[in-house]
């Protein structure tokens, strides 16, 4: 072999393919507009620590959150079926009572005691409204929740004056929501131990309207006062006047008036006794979403949502049902 051979077999020739391609195409330049830029790593998200602003926002939003949700459950939902219970339980209550004829007849029980709180007394109906409802002694908040309820410094329905039965606008079950539908006219019944008497709506006043007319001796009416305007956002008093169309029943003597009446019995008025335990509510209800808020932190989020929601949720409607009682009696 000469010279010129060795070289030409040690120099690869124009055009011979490359030592290490494939196929033994040549390699092809990708240009670079069309090259695709390497992508960067992430960094994972920093925790956010409790002492920074954006950990207590969090803190309050949840907080919010709970007590909305458990506002608007318990009016819409908890509520209602709280007074639908305990309807159930007055109306057996109240079926036992009058075949035994213990049912209060006064302002005083069969023992000569001013009548408890809660106690069934009557059976109110009004038809044109679907309304079948037990109404019970005492018109605070409290007492309010159970359904209507008698003022206890008024006579009872049927029996010689005025008396006055009041019942919520919206929350709990809204027994007297639809009150304003009433037209002169219309009927109304009540059932006491003294038996069934009928009265016959003759006005619906509110706020500034002239009352009626002073009640001649041996006459009855019945007054229904619930809230006026907006669920949830009455602007006052919405009443109800109905004259009793049958014989007045026997009338027992007036113990007390309505100068021992507290100020949360009258209309439009809140409980004074809720602040503290809704206090309490509030402070567990705080604690909680601050929990729920660390756990969000340290367990992730569908752990953390697992238990924390129930938890908020049902801490919320107790604070919303203590809460009630700092709003008006008759919403």
């Amino acid at each position: 072999m000469t010279v010129g051979e060795t070289d030409a077999a040690v120099t690869p020739q124009k055009g011979a393919a490359r030592t290490g391609d494939r196929g033994g195409h040549s390699a092809v330049r990708v240009p670079r507009w069309l090259s695709r830029p390497p992508a960067r790593k992430r960094k994972p998200p920093t925790p956010v620590a409790p002492n920074e602003l954006r950990w207590w926002s969090g803190v309050v939003w949840l907080l919010l959150s709970a007590l909305l949700l458990g506002f608007v459950g318990h009016v819409v939902v908890l509520g209602a079926l709280q007074q639908s219970r305990s309807q159930s339980q007055l109306y057996q209550e109240l079926r036992t009572n009058l075949a035994q004829a213990i049912v209060p007849l006064g302002q005083l029980d069969g023992d000569s005691k001013p009548t408890a709180a809660g106690t069934p007394i009557a059976l109110l109906e009004v038809p044109s409204l679907g309304i079948s409802e037990v109404v019970v002694e005492g018109t605070t908040g409290d007492d309010l929740r159970l359904g209507p309820g008698h003022r206890r410094d008024t006579v009872l329905p049927g029996q010689q004056g005025t008396s006055v039965i009041f019942g919520r606008q919206a929350a709990y079950g809204g027994t007297f929501r639809a009150l304003g539908r009433l037209q002169p006219g219309d009927a109304i019944t009540v059932t006491t131990g003294q038996g069934v008497s009928t009265f016959e709506v003759f006005g619906v006043r509110r706020a500034g309207d002239l009352l009626p007319t002073p009640l001649d001796g041996g006459q009855g009416r019945l007054e229904l006062v619930t809230g006026d305007g907006p669920a949830l956002a009455p602007t006052g008093a919405l009443h109800i006047d109905a004259t009793l169309t049958g014989e007045v029943r026997e009338t027992p003597s007036r113990v007390f008036t309505s100068a021992v009446l507290a100020p949360a019995e009258l209309a439009m008025q809140p409980d004074s006794d809720s602040g503290l335990p809704t206090l309490f509510w509030l402070q567990w209800l705080v604690l909680a979403s601050i929990a729920v808020r660390w756990l969000l932190r340290t367990w992730g989020g569908a752990q953390a949502w697992i238990v924390g929601v129930p938890t908020l949720l049902a801490l919320g409607a107790a604070t919303a049902d203590s809460a009630i009682g700092m709003l008006p009696n008759l919403l």
